[in-house]
């Protein structure tokens, strides 16, 4: 009996650490088949978008541009497809944290891609916000120019730009056919887009801006001749395919526009809206549910801006926002008045970041201001992120066009909600982590990392900032614009409300300029439910902080918890919910 005895003991000490063994290179062979995996669909985005390449810095297919054809947008859903199959099969088991997130947002991210498929929204490829015609002028910009190559790849993709404006017309009249088409009056304004563009002179295109500074390093013979390379480039294939585009668009395609603005009157248009809102939103909310939250949020801001108002001697807010429209102090001088504005507000927060984060950004910020091509119905302020390899600063895009109509009291908030500590922060440390694959670096779900610039819009006044009360006025003004969405951008889209019903909502609860209003109302119109991601995005990392700081007590640090918001780069807002309550769970543990 011994014998058997000392005999099992000796197996049971010898299978299970085979079975640990086989087990460890089991564990290594599943996280290598996810690492390499992931690498494969990253190399294959940027293979199938080398314009998107290039922004990032990579040189590999600065020659190439994409392909918008119908049979190219098949056999990227059918990669899709193949990819989601091999992701799915990877099992996770023993991995950590972010190897499983990694894993599952990218199946997420995918499985939400092919089901957007069936609405065909690439026969819809342009808009008055976005398209061909806006995206290829603003590359440029965006690019490296440093060594010869980079201009003489410039140049070969330059002559490949007609075909792409070709294979886009084709959607589009696919487009047509299918009754898949945006509204009459936002085509008509895609068409002056195009033309003013190409009606620019060859020396002052956006496509001749990288000529007009050239590196010292060069010799005059190769400046020479990559100067009259691109210039020609310029006007034989840029030029007269922007002229086909705007007379497409304007005698064919935007007479066929839908005479109804909401995305309700086009096939499948409740099924699409619900798609747009969840995906924005990254939740389950209807928009019925997000409906009544803008209700709710537009008279809780109402009331703190009349308090406001009353401190300053209005009895009422109508009162109140007429006062703002005849007063000069609260409106730009000039267009560099503006950028001077935004840069001061940039500045000052900088400064006060180490109060309320133990991780800053290493990438630089600029202001500019936006394009004259597109400034007409662009946005007050955007954001562009820099460069990984810091080649390329991130960018605060400036609306200053009239700048004697706009007023200065949002300035503020804005400049915090697209610098610091808004979009420049956050997407600035999602590049620089370093345990954070590409796709994640580079991606995003628009409610967290809207949700989080408009969130940081309040950090400001945490700080001691908004002293001017006309600031602090414009800083609700701005919460009340996100508040006005969720009410408007459902209004349109699921209970058919007209153009105007949106704008005099608008006028009623707010102090918006009217060029913004109406700018903002075409904005809702073309890109239905992008909107509503901001308020959703915001109440929800308040909701988080309040919870973690009524469980933590004492041991809530502000700076703690917003790096650990920021510390995964952005997700989806029921994945942060999580992170956020394991964070809670691991500090009182502690």
């Amino acid at each position: 009996m011994k014998k058997l005895l000392v005999l099992a003991a000796l197996v049971m000490s010898v299978v299970p650490a085979s079975a640990q063994e086989l087990s460890a290179a089991d564990l290594d062979r599943r996280r290598k088949a996810l690492s390499d995996l992931l690498n494969e669909q990253w190399e294959y985005t940027l293979k199938t978008n080398p314009e998107f390449a290039s922004i990032l810095g990579d040189r590999r297919y600065n020659d190439k541009v994409s392909d918008p054809s119908e049979r190219e947008v098949m056999a990227e859903l059918a990669a899709s497809r193949a990819f989601l199959k091999r992701f799915r099969a990877i099992d996770t088991t023993g991995f950590d944290e972010q190897e499983k997130l990694n894993r599952d947002l990218m199946v997420r991210d995918l499985t939400q891609g092919i089901e957007g498929s069936k609405f065909k929204n690439w026969e819809m490829p342009v808009n008055q916000m976005g398209g061909i015609h806006l995206g290829a002028a603003q590359l440029p910009s965006m690019l490296p120019f440093a060594t010869v190559k980079d201009y003489d790849d410039y140049v070969t993709r330059l002559s490949k730009f007609p075909a792409q404006m070709a294979e886009t017309e084709k959607n589009m009249r696919k487009g047509m056919a299918d009754k898949l088409m945006p509204p009459k009056f936002l085509l008509e304004k895609v068409a002056s887009q195009a033309q003013s563009i190409a009606d620019t002179p060859v020396a002052d295109s956006a496509f001749a801006q990288p000529v007009q500074k050239m590196p010292d390093s060069f010799s005059d013979a190769d400046k020479q001749r990559i100067r009259t390379a691109v210039l020609e480039q310029v006007q034989k294939s840029v030029i007269p395919a922007y002229t086909r585009f705007a007379k497409f668009v304007r005698d064919e395609y935007a007479p066929k526009g839908r005479t109804q603005v909401g995305i309700w009157s086009l096939p499948d248009g409740g099924a699409r809206y619900a798609y747009q809102v969840r995906n924005s939103t990254t939740t389950d909310l209807t928009p019925e549910q997000i409906h009544q939250i803008g209700l709710s949020e537009v008279a809780r801001i109402e009331g703190e801006m009349r308090q406001i108002a009353q401190k300053l001697g209005f009895n009422d807010l109508k009162t109140f926002n007429a006062s703002l429209d005849k007063n000069p102090d609260v409106h730009a001088k000039s267009r560099e008045q503006i950028l001077d504005l935004y840069r001061k507000y940039i500045d000052q927060m900088s400064a006060k970041l180490p109060q309320l984060f133990g991780r800053l950004p290493k990438a630089h910020i600029e202001v500019v201001a936006t394009e004259p091509f597109r400034e007409k119905e662009a946005p007050g302020a955007e954001y562009n992120t820099g460069a990984p390899d810091g080649s390329r600063p991130g960018r605060v895009y400036v609306n200053t066009s009239d700048p004697t109509s706009r007023k200065t009291i949002s300035m503020e908030s804005t400049a915090y909600h697209e610098g610091v500590p808004g979009h420049h922060m956050q997407l600035s440390i999602q590049q620089e982590l370093p345990t954070l694959p590409p796709f994640r670096q580079q991606g995003g779900y628009t409610a967290f990392v809207e949700g989080w610039a408009l969130y940081s819009e309040r950090l400001g006044k945490e700080v001691g900032f908004y002293q001017d009360p006309y600031n602090d006025y414009g800083r609700l003004n701005d919460e009340m614009l996100r508040a006005v969405r969720l009410v408007v951008d459902t209004g349109l889209h699921a209970k058919h409300w007209t153009r105007d019903q949106v704008v005099q909502f608008f006028r009623d609860h707010s102090a918006t300029d009217e060029v913004e209003i109406q700018s903002e109302t075409d904005r809702y119109i073309s890109w239905p439910g992008q909107a509503l991601a901001y308020k959703i995005g915001q109440l929800k990392i308040l909701e988080l902080r309040e919870r973690a700081h009524k469980e933590l007590g004492d041991k809530f640090d502000i700076r703690e918890f917003h790096d650990e918001v920021l510390g995964a780069g952005a997700l989806p807002l029921q994945t942060l919910e999580q992170r956020i309550d394991h964070w809670i769970a691991r500090k009182k543990a502690a």
